[in-house]
This record gives structure tokens, C-alpha cells and sequence, in this order.
């Protein structure tokens, strides 16, 4: 996924990297259910949040929140394409 912000833009500019998520994140509204998707990612990040709140240890449920950002990216860019095709 070539929109991804990568660690070291998020660091150095951060509002650039919200921006470039803001912007991506717009065609959630199109999704069928769009908070089936991202209801869970935020349970998810809340978790994490406060797991590692005061914590010196790895997030034992990473690799999962990384798969539920991995499917709404998958469905986002679905809805992308399909107007893209749309389009012609």
C-alpha cells in the first residue's frame, strides 16, 4: 500500500502525516459498514494505549490491530478503485 506514512515521516512531521491518514480515510463513508471496520481498530488502539501507558514491554495484540488497519486500508482502497473504474 504506497500511501502508507512511514515511521519517519509520522516523527518528523506529524500534522503532514495526519493530513496525508485524513485524506485517505475519506472514502470510508462509501464502505457498506464502515463501523464494522473501524469500531475495532479503535477498541484496539485504546488497548494499546493503555498497555503501554507506564510499560517498557511489546504489545503482545500489535500484530492484530496491524491486521485490522491492514483490512480497512483493503477496503478503502476498494472503494477507490471501483470509482476509478467507474470513471472509466
Amino acid at each position: 500500500m504506497g500511501w502508507m506514512i512511514g515511521r519517519t515521516a509520522a516523527l518528523s512531521n506529524p500534522e503532514g502525516a495526519r493530513r496525508k491518514a485524513i485524506e485517505k480515510l475519506r472514502s470510508l463513508a462509501e464502505l457498506e459498514d464502515p463501523e464494522s471496520v473501524v469500531v475495532p481498530i479503535l477498541l484496539d488502539a485504546l488497548l494499546m494505549v493503555e498497555s503501554y501507558r507506564g510499560a517498557r514491554h511489546q504489545i503482545s495484540f500489535l500484530a492484530e490491530l496491524t491486521e485490522s488497519v491492514d483490512a480497512l486500508l483493503r477496503e478503502v482502497t476498494i472503494v477507490e478503485k471501483s470509482k476509478e473504474w467507474a470513471k472509466g
